[in-house]
């Protein structure tokens, strides 16, 4: 039976990065349930767009700044951070508004190209245990091929139109792969792209995880953006984006990049 769960999930994986926004949210694929409040820069995102409303992931960089990914803009969103379940009313939860969203300039939705995006909250969020800031890489640094990493999000589980949903947060471990073993994705850009995933053990993010961050050795070096049919996953390589990242906080507000832990 396990088995036969394994792969259903996998035979489903390609749909997840197909369907339009507030379509299939898939799951993290061959993970586990997080510890409660392991990852406290985690931030669930609430999305609408006109009478839809659909789901992503995002990390929180500084008390009133998210990173997320470009694709996941919308008409309003709300972010949930410090929620391990995010179906329940949890104490530790802070839910607040998005006052501006910044996707990159340059950012191209066919090939998900520089797929990065900034997230000025309405008001800043409260640290403490449940809530914490995750660091982002060196500019322009790069990640050795067989790093382990990890990458968490919530999102609806095995099919379609079931209506059971992982609401607890999830993580799998994957591994940074050399960027050939993507390559051969058509709209895979080294320059801007990560490459990361497990695939002869099926574990990969999913659609429902977008705007997650891939963690690698504490910091958020990748976000998850897109990916085909089967693992590996593709991920907005943060280190080539620092630069614009720190300029735009800095112009949002002077004394948001004290704040930006290194």
């Amino acid at each position: 039976m396990a088995l036969m769960m394994q792969l259903l999930v996998l035979g489903l994986l390609p749909w997840a990065f197909l369907l339009p926004p507030g379509g299939w949210a898939g799951e993290i694929v061959g993970g586990r349930e997080a510890k409660p409040h392991s990852r406290p820069y985690m931030v669930y995102l609430e999305i609408r767009r006109g009478k839809k409303t659909s789901s992503c992931g995002g990390f929180l960089v500084a008390k009133d700044f998210v990173l997320t990914a470009a694709h996941c803009k919308g008409d309003n969103i709300t972010v949930t951070l410090g929620a391990h379940n995010i179906d329940k009313r949890e104490p530790s939860q802070q839910v607040i508004r998005v006052r501006q969203q910044i996707p990159h300039t340059e950012y191209n939705d066919k090939p998900h190209n520089n797929d990065v995006m900034i997230l000025q909250l309405a008001k800043a969020a409260k640290l403490n245990k449940f809530v914490k800031t995750i660091a982002l890489p060196e500019s322009n640094g790069r990640m050795q091929p067989e790093t382990m990493c990890s990458v968490a999000g919530w999102g609806r589980t095995i099919a379609k139109n079931s209506s059971s949903a992982a609401n607890a947060l999830r993580e799998v471990d994957v591994e940074v792969l050399e960027d050939d073993k993507c390559s051969g994705y058509r709209r895979y850009d080294p320059a801007t792209m990560l490459c990361a995933g497990q695939a002869q053990k099926g574990k990969d993010s999913a659609k429902g995880d977008s705007g997650g961050p891939l963690v690698c050795r504490g910091k958020a070096q990748g976000i998850v953006s897109w990916g085909p049919y089967t693992p590996p996953g593709v991920y907005t390589r943060v280190s080539t984006f620092l630069s614009w990242i720190h300029k735009n906080m800095h112009r949002l507000q002077p004394r948001a990049l004290s704040r930006v832990p290194a």
